[in-house]
């Protein structure tokens, strides 16, 4: 099925303080420092990187979810620093039902200060404004505190938790699954 986001070029996006923009090689080694914290990939399918040919396949993997349409990954860029501190997007766009899931994670550095929710909120709108999805859904371990609280100042309702739904670094792992429609959104935002 032809993508609904099919798009010649990546859409950059800009918030008051960040920049949301496609990966470049450049990248590498940002993405390679980001993934290689173990609390930033605590409640990731990931294990900390430990060498940058990983964060290569990870970049990769960006630019292929894009090609296909099934999603999109924004790097976050801090504009005061030029920094990239992160990332953002879609994945699993299921086509037919027009629903897509949203991921995120940040560098510690940058944690309570707002900037996953600014970086997120930007994001959301892209998806009900310009892919014209109609639910958004997010799934968190119900042990990552801050991406509970996270969903909640997004105004997403928890719909209920998928006992033992993955198996992760030698444990089975439950999943809180989290959805906003837009018409909530619509409400929400006027």
């Amino acid at each position: 099925m032809e993508s609904r986001f099919a798009l010649k070029e990546f859409p950059r996006l800009q918030t008051d303080r960040l920049i949301l923009r496609q990966g470049e090689k450049k990248d590498c080694q940002a993405i390679f420092e980001l993934y290689s914290c173990e609390s930033v990939v605590a409640y990731m399918p990931l294990a900390p990187f430990a060498d940058i040919q990983e964060a290569i396949d990870e970049m990769n993997w960006h630019q292929r979810i894009f090609a296909e349409g099934t999603g999109m990954r924004w790097l976050i860029e801090e504009k005061e620093s030029g920094k990239v501190i992160g990332t953002c997007g879609f994945l699993n766009f299921d086509h037919t039902h027009n629903r897509i899931e949203i991921g995120y994670d940040l560098s510690p550095d940058f944690w309570g200060q707002g900037l996953m929710k600014e970086a997120a909120d930007r994001v959301i709108s892209f998806g009900f404004s310009l892919m014209k999805v109609n639910r958004i859904e997010a799934r968190v371990e119900p042990e990552n505190g801050a991406s509970m609280r996270l969903m909640d100042k997004l105004g997403f309702h928890k719909e209920g938790v998928l006992r033992q739904l993955e198996f992760e670094k030698g444990k089975y792992v439950d999943l809180a699954v989290f959805s906003l429609l837009l018409s909530e959104y619509e409400m929400r935002n006027g």
